[in-house]
């Protein structure tokens, strides 16, 4: 099964659901040259400040890689040519208290440049040995 499979995210989802998680966010590992994107939440946002990879929240009807090509291209201006892997997951509390869980997905781009933000303030190009100020679970995913 393939993680661009329906059979295989509709597993992810239902095994989040399982596990008592109300919202779920798609996460793109982009990598170039041997650098992840990253993008640095604004400083007035939950988190504000915090280096993250490009993600958002998968909305009603929608499935979690209809989610990822979306805010892919919403927050970076970025198109994702291929997705290459499911990279795993980690849960974490959001701004209004609940659950939820970040799928996260290693990517290519058509292009990697320019990256266009519309919802952080800056980006990088990180080698995963000089990562910035990231979460801890996001600096697990990266270094693996």
């Amino acid at each position: 099964m393939t993680v661009t499979s329906l059979e295989f995210v509709a597993g992810l989802a239902a095994d989040a659901e399982a596990a008592g998680i109300t919202g779920f966010v798609a996460a793109a590992v982009i990598n170039y040259d041997g650098r992840v994107l990253l993008v640095r939440r604004n400083p007035d946002d939950y988190m504000g400040g915090m280096w993250e990879i490009p993600s958002g929240t998968v909305e009603a009807g929608e499935t979690i890689l209809d989610a990822l090509y979306r805010e892919t291209a919403e927050e970076t201006g970025l198109t994702i040519d291929q997705v290459t892997g499911y990279v795993g997951h980690f849960d974490y509390k959001n701004s209004r208290g609940g659950m939820t869980r970040q799928f996260n997905f290693a990517v290519t781009v058509d292009k990697t440049e320019p990256v266009i933000l519309t919802e952080h303030d800056a980006h990088q190009w990180a080698l995963p040995s000089e990562l910035p100020a990231v979460s801890d679970a996001v600096r697990e995913l990266i270094t693996r």
